[in-house]
């Protein structure tokens, strides 16, 4: 008997679909070996020697394990092909005693993948273990040693970490950039012309140039510019001073990466970047997909031909470009020995897939399939028209404006037959140069510039990649945790904006440990951790190089930093609140969940008061108190009377301050931006209505 070992039973099951009687898979349920939990597990004094222990949950599966691997003749480790499922095969190996146990990698699950891998074992790559381990390490000193540094300046319970701690710093200086922007006013100017000839449809065209000049965004200022624009033009004739034709082609996009997939999951499906993955390896363990943690932009030669043979054989030969399209990323780390994320067989539709998949692996399968199909067909073409209009007011000879109209229309749709994409089709009448044109209406429109909006998951994961926070493994997990806790929630459009104890948080690090929570610094180390994985440094002197400056740094801080400076410093003037039991004031203090009042008498006085944030929404149960936000023990945002216990009306959305016609419930948000009836027994629509 032959022993393979994998991390999941979905994984083991669907190898032993290919295998014979010969092999026995077993999975190992995950990690089998790590840092302890409830200790630090680096033995400083002995370059960074990690200390790794089997949890309690994984001792039965390393028992069953070695059994296995006495029995069999050979035991081949066939864990995931990146620097974590390496370090796994690796922790096998050291806790199971395999003597040059055999490595196989494979970026799909089927048939002819595993059955080449088995062909080609290799030994363990110790490169990417060390730099797995590195990784482990440099996040363990920065969580351990800076943590309980938290937990003494702010409150107990708090936590940092190398990438989590940028990405909070990433939404604190957005917000802070909405928060400090001042709108700028512009106006523009849109006339509505028709040819000449009765019965022709109207058309738009914007102003674009005064004089020659090409008029700004923010050229016109003020409704008194706009409207002396506006009396010029209503007295102006209007001729075609030039018509341009052509056709304009649109590439599709290239096959998914994790962080692209994880984007457009949430663009679409509105998936979180955490089940996006999830449902990912489901599918990549069930034999359907290619491993879904990876930045290559790679394909194998067999899927550039089957996509070839199925778009022919279901779209006709229009729809293929004539040749494989192959694509490189930009990105210096990738590891090109990975492919994109694609399905491992054309042939297999999501619609063959209906009675396999569940309603939400289907969703995220179609997207995979849909986009890799799309990057191999032919380019969608569209008939664009611009057209350049003169109005020249004969009172005013020396001013005359240009406005421009551009119309387009889908001519052949190329990969959006698979993979739509918005556009905006808009086709203007037959237009001639020299023609004359009549004024239907012309207008004025006030706007104002916008500041940059919050980070939903898919800004937040592109801005990640884009400065070159983590890798590929790390963005979900990242996500996951500045939310678990706290330190970052989502508004009602389920975008990303900063806690109180976020900010406190960041500001401490940015002002004390600023290589902690550099961008530059954390790509600059992530670029050292892909090197350690290539063989180009050792992962020891990488540690060293970070510890030894942020060890005397931490120790200066020890003594520097002051709790009640600091928290006083960040909410000065905040509360001028007497304690209703003893008189004295009232302090802004901080726990891990946030941001409460208590007694400046505290211990003799014990009197505390949360912070709530009310949504003005009186509650419709006692007609007392008010609708404040609240939050579970896991940190759920939900809508509750102010006077709980005494009243006990809550919400999971958030309400609207207006009533239902129908039962005269509270109106609520949800979380698709539509507004229901609060009340689940009445079925009023999202406008308010009774249906």
């Amino acid at each position: 008997m032959k022993l393979i070992l994998v991390e999941s039973p979905t994984k083991a099951n669907t190898l032993k679909k290919f295998l014979g009687k010969d092999y026995e898979v077993a999975a190992t349920f995950g990690h089998i070996r790590d840092l302890p939990e409830g200790s630090f597990g680096i033995d400083l004094k002995n370059n960074f020697q990690p200390e790794y222990v089997v949890p309690a949950k994984a001792k039965k599966t390393i028992q069953n394990l070695k059994k296995l691997a006495k029995k069999a003749e050979s035991t081949t480790l066939a864990t995931d092909s990146d620097r974590e499922g390496e370090a796994i095969s690796w922790h096998l190996a050291e806790t199971l005693k395999l003597k040059n146990p055999r490595r196989i990698v494979f970026h799909e699950i089927t048939k002819p993948a595993i059955e080449e891998a088995l062909k080609n074992p290799k030994s363990l790559d110790m490169n990417l273990v060390n730099a797995q381990q590195a990784r482990r390490i440099l996040d363990r000193i920065v969580g351990y040693r800076l943590s309980p540094f938290l937990w003494k300046k702010i409150a107990r319970g708090l936590s940092a970490g190398r990438v989590q701690s940028v990405a909070v710093r990433l939404i604190v200086e957005r917000e802070r950039e909405i928060k400090s922007f001042v709108p700028e006013e512009y106006w523009q100017i849109k006339a509505f012309l028709k040819k000449l000839e009765p019965k022709t449809p109207e058309f738009e065209a914007l102003l674009v140039k005064k004089d020659n000049k090409i008029i700004s965004k923010l050229g016109i200022k003020t409704k008194k510019e706009a409207d002396k624009i506006l009396k010029d033009l209503k007295e102006a004739g209007y001729k075609v001073e030039s018509v341009e034709r052509k056709e304009t082609k649109k590439s599709p996009l290239p096959p998914f990466t994790t962080s692209t997939l994880q984007q457009e999951a949430w663009q679409r499906l509105r998936f979180s970047a955490k089940f996006t993955m999830s449902l990912a390896q489901q599918l990549y363990e069930k034999g359907l997909c290619s491993y879904h943690r990876t930045d290559s932009l790679n394909l194998s030669e067999i899927s550039l031909a089957s996509a070839k043979q199925y778009i022919f054989k279901n779209f006709g030969k229009e729809y293929w470009p004539g040749f494989s399209r192959r694509y490189k990323t930009k990105s210096k780390s990738a590891q090109e020995a990975h492919e994109a994320i694609r399905p491992t067989f054309t042939e297999n539709s999501p619609e063959k897939l209906k009675q396999s998949l569940d309603e939400r692996q289907l969703k995220l399968y179609t997207l995979v399939w849909q986009r890799f199909l799309a990057c191999q067909m032919s380019e969608a073409i569209f008939d664009s028209t611009s057209v350049d209009i003169s109005a020249v007011n004969p009172l005013l000879l020396t001013t005359n404006y240009l406005l421009r109209a551009a119309g387009q229309t889908l001519k052949f749709p190329g990969f959006l037959k698979v993979y739509p994409l918005k556009f905006e089709e808009l086709d203007l009448p037959n237009l001639e140069k020299d023609e004359a044109l009549k004024l239907v209406k012309i207008d004025s429109s006030q706007k104002f510039t916008q500041p940059a909006s919050r980070y939903s998951e898919a800004t937040l994961v592109k801005a990640l990649e884009k400065f070159g926070i983590g890798r590929p493994s790390t963005y979900a997990p990242t996500l996951e945790t500045i939310q678990a806790r706290g330190y970052v929630q989502k508004d009602e459009k389920k975008l990303f904006f900063p806690a109180d104890i976020g900010i406190l948080v960041n500001d401490l690090l940015v002002n004390h440990f600023p290589k902690v929570v550099d961008i530059d610094f954390t790509a600059k180390m992530e670029e050292e951790l892909d090197q350690i994985s290539q063989g180009k440094k050792e992962w020891l002197p990488v540690i060293e190089e970070f510890y030894n400056p942020f060890k005397e740094n931490l120790k200066a801080k020890e003594k520097e930093v002051s709790k009640e400076d600091l928290i006083k410093e960040f909410s000065k003037g905040e509360t001028k609140e007497a304690c209703p039991l003893c008189q004295s004031p009232l302090n802004v203090k901080f726990s891990r969940f946030g941001k409460f009042y208590a007694c400046s008498k505290f211990p003799e006085c014990k009197y505390k008061k949360n912070v709530l944030v009310s949504t003005n929404v009186a509650c419709p149960k006692c007609q007392q108190g008010e609708i404040v936000e609240r939050l579970t023990r896991k940190r759920k945002r939900f809508y509750g009377c102010s006077r709980w216990p005494d009243c006990d009306f809550a919400l999971w959305d958030k309400p609207t301050g207006k009533i239902c016609k129908a039962c005269q419930s509270l109106m609520v948000k949800t979380k698709w931006r539509k507004e229901k009836c609060s009340n689940k027994d009445c079925e009023t629509n999202s406008y308010g209505n009774a249906p």
